[in-house]
Order: structure tokens, then sequence, then C-alpha cells
């Protein structure tokens, strides 16, 4: 950190820390660009490592784990909350009669697979988790009851009141076909409006256009529930308005009917009997508006933030695990653990190839997007990334960082290679100090 501190070149690496945003481990480049114009020959713009700090070009790794980079995650979540606003009051390409169109905000849940610890709270007081007089002993000799009143911190939350009892299998395989569960959803949720309407559903898209937004929450227990956006558009999109019949009640009422039959189906295999899956009984619908409880700042809000998480609230890893690890060398909660290691069990298993369960065992078997859209809720992230990026082009040219020319005619030419990532121990600290994050608990020099 001294040596960086005394470096002739300190305030230059100073500057790469700040354009980074603060990322905790920025990717390392060497190489150059050059602008050329191809028919003169002349040399425009050239740009190189060479004489950066270290030669090298830090850039922000663009992460939207919350849990490996705080501010790219943070970037990550803005981009994500102005994306889902725009979808309910307009902006980003989105007209604001938008407003009008019936727009519900649903909540899908998992089903049980065992008791575990919760927090319960009524009119602001804290309710004891599982009280039962006459609580039941079960097979394995445990009291299925807890009268404690967990606080928020509590690592016992989501833990089984009886880990032997609890339907480890039933759990992983639910977060494994959750995204074929919500196609399904989506699928019958256009049947039931097209019959609603008196419509053959080949026939919907010409009278009304289903938007959605969602994003998949972890719940301490290990499984994922999703929060959608759905909105009801005219043919096209959201320039449109809806048919008359296209009503909020409609479509909740379709809501209700999708999330009731929709099913996916996992037959027998070796020792596993077959397994029918479906939401769970716990079904969330309500309307957004400008003004009340449940505003569109709110919603946006609450998407975004689970954006940029996933499954650390249960205590896995945040990175992939390999078949041959040992389990007991991580640092991790019994329950987590053990997630895990059924993910890999039945990944072992050939007729459970396609859900690639080893792959995703630090997921907990959940291979689908966190966040997605359909094509026309709103913008896109890409549109908001390269909007940035447009800006920040035009500011170099105008602090003369970059000559004024036209992209279009100009040859440019690059070469880049990966270097490494990441701060070294004293390059940490100062980097939290340059940018007022904060640093890692355990350092990671770069690699």
């Amino acid at each position: 950190m001294i040596t960086r501190l005394n470096a002739p070149d300190y305030h230059r690496w100073a500057a790469q820390v700040r354009a980074t945003g603060g990322c905790r481990q920025p990717i390392h480049l060497r190489g150059k660009v050059e602008h050329w114009d191809p028919a003169t020959g002349q040399l425009l713009h050239r740009y190189t490592t060479r004489r950066e700090p270290d030669g090298l070009l830090r850039l922000p790794c663009k992460t939207r784990r919350a849990s490996r980079c705080p501010a790219c995650a943070e970037t990550y979540r803005t981009d994500t909350y102005h994306l889902i606003r725009a979808g309910l009051i307009g902006g980003k390409g989105v007209p604001e009669t938008v407003t009008t169109h019936p727009t519900l905000f649903v909540t899908l849940t998992a089903p049980s697979f065992g008791a575990v610890h919760v927090r319960r709270e009524k009119n602001g007081k804290t309710l004891p988790c599982h009280p039962r007089r006459d609580a039941k002993t079960c097979p394995h000799g445990k009291v299925m009851s807890c009268t404690e009143k967990h606080h928020k911190d509590d690592p016992r939350l989501g833990e089984p009141l009886c880990p032997d009892c609890y339907d480890y299998t039933g759990s992983v395989l639910f977060n494994a076909l959750a995204p074929l569960l919500w196609k399904r959803f989506a699928d019958s949720l256009r049947r039931h409006l097209a019959k609603l309407g008196g419509l053959a559903l080949r026939e919907l898209r010409h009278h009304l256009t289903l938007s959605f937004a969602k994003v998949a929450e972890y719940q301490r227990r290990g499984v994922v529930h999703f929060h959608a956006v759905i909105r009801l558009d005219g043919p096209g999109g959201p320039a449109a308005a809806p048919p008359a019949w296209a009503t909020a009640d409609a479509l909740e009422r379709a809501v209700r009917h999708a999330a009731r039959v929709v099913s996916v189906l996992i037959p027998a295999i070796d020792d596993q009997p077959a397994r029918l899956f479906k939401w769970g009984a716990q079904l969330d619908i309500r309307p957004i508006t400008l003004d009340g409880d449940l505003t569109e700042q709110a919603v946006a809000g609450y998407i975004a933030k689970y954006a940029t998480k996933a499954a650390e609230c249960v205590g896995t890893l945040d990175r992939r695990i390999n078949p041959l690890d040992n389990l007991d060398a991580f640092n991790l909660r019994d329950h987590a653990k053990r997630l895990i290691a059924e993910c890999l069990r039945l990944g072992a298993i050939e007729d459970l190839a396609d859900l690639r369960l080893t792959q995703w065992a630090h997921m907990l078997g959940f291979r689908g997007h966190f966040s997605t859209r359909s094509r026309r809720y709103s913008t896109t992230l890409g549109a908001l990334r390269a909007a940035r990026e447009d800006h920040a082009r035009d500011h170099e040219i105008t602090t003369g960082r970059l000559p004024l020319f036209d992209e279009d005619t100009v040859l440019v030419i690059s070469e880049w290679t990966y270097a490494g990532k990441g701060h070294s121990v004293g390059d940490q600290l100062l980097a939290a100090a340059l940018t007022g994050t904060r640093p890692p608990v355990a350092g990671g020099g770069a690699r």
C-alpha cells in the first residue's frame, strides 16, 4: 500500500479505480486500440496500456452478484430498476399511456417440503415459530414444535425442524423444474385469456399481448419463488391499448387459473417414485397503482433488489462446485450442505442428466435466469448499457481525451489480452478508501 501511494503514477491508478466504480475484482487487460482514416492512411488516435500503471487497463467485472462485487451489482440493480419502472409508467421508449393498462404484481411460491424454522409477525409483534400444544414426535424422535421467537438474523431460520424428515429430493427437483413450471404458467395464462376473450389461441396475438418481467428469489429454506409484473397490452406491445374485455379482473382470474392447473411430472427413476410438482398454495396477486401501498417505485425497487442476489441467504457458495470436492471443507450450513449433496447425487442419475443438477449444485438445483422479461415489456439491459457507453464516449470527446470523428468511416484496430483480475491486499484497502466502498473480509490477491 505504501509503495502504491508513493508511485509516480499513483494518480493515474486512482483514476482507473474510480472509473471502475469501486469494482472489487476488476478485469486486467493489456493491449492497444488504434483509429485510422482508411482514405488517407492517417492515424487518428492510439491508446496503449504500456503507459498505464502496471501496464494494465482495469475494467469493472460487471457481475450482478452483490456477494462478489457490490459496486457492479449496484449498477445492475439500478439498470433493472429503471427497466421495470419504465414498463409501469413509461419512458425508455415506452409510452406513458402504459399506466392505463391492466397490471398486476404476482408472487408464485413453492410447495412445502417439510416444516422449517420461520419468523412470524403480527401487528408488529414477533410470534413463536411453530407452537404446538399436542406436537407430534417424528419417526426420528424429534418433537415437531418450536416455541422460540426468532430474530431476523437467527441462523436457524430456514433450517428443518427435522432434517431427516425434510424432502431434500423434492426441494432440489422443484428448483430445477421451476423455469419449466413458469413457462407452462405463462402458456396457460395466454390460453385462458384467449378463452375469456372468446378467441382461439392463434388469434390472441392479433388482439392482445401478454408482457411480463420477473425475478427469482431464494427463500431461507433453499427453494425459489417468483415475483412477476404482468401487464396486458394491445397487439404489438405497450403502444396499443388492450381490448375492452382485457381488464385487471380478467387477468387476475387467468393468473389464479394458471397457477392452480399447471404442473410438471417427473417419472419414477431408480428408487425415486414419480413426482408431480405444482406451485405452492400461497399465491399473492396485487394491483400496482401510482399512489397507494404498492406503487411502481416500490415494485421496481423490490424486483431490482432480488436481481442482484442468489442463494447466499441459504448459506451456500457463490461459485460452482466440483463433484469431487469435499463439502466438509467449506463453511456451509448443514441444510445447504445436504441440498448440495442431493444435487450431486441426483445429477449422477442418467435419466436426470438434462437437469444438469451437478453443474448447478451451488444454486441448489435452480438453473434459470434470475431476472427475465418478455420481449415487449420495456427496454433492455443492453440498451441501457449502450446508452451509458455513448454518454461516456461523448464525455471523452468533450474533454479532449478522444478526437471527434465519424465512427462509420474510421477503421478500428484493437488487440487485447486478458491479464488477470482483482487487487492485491494493499490495493484493496486503497480502492475502498478512494471509492467509499467496504473491502472484502478476506483479502484475495490478484490472479
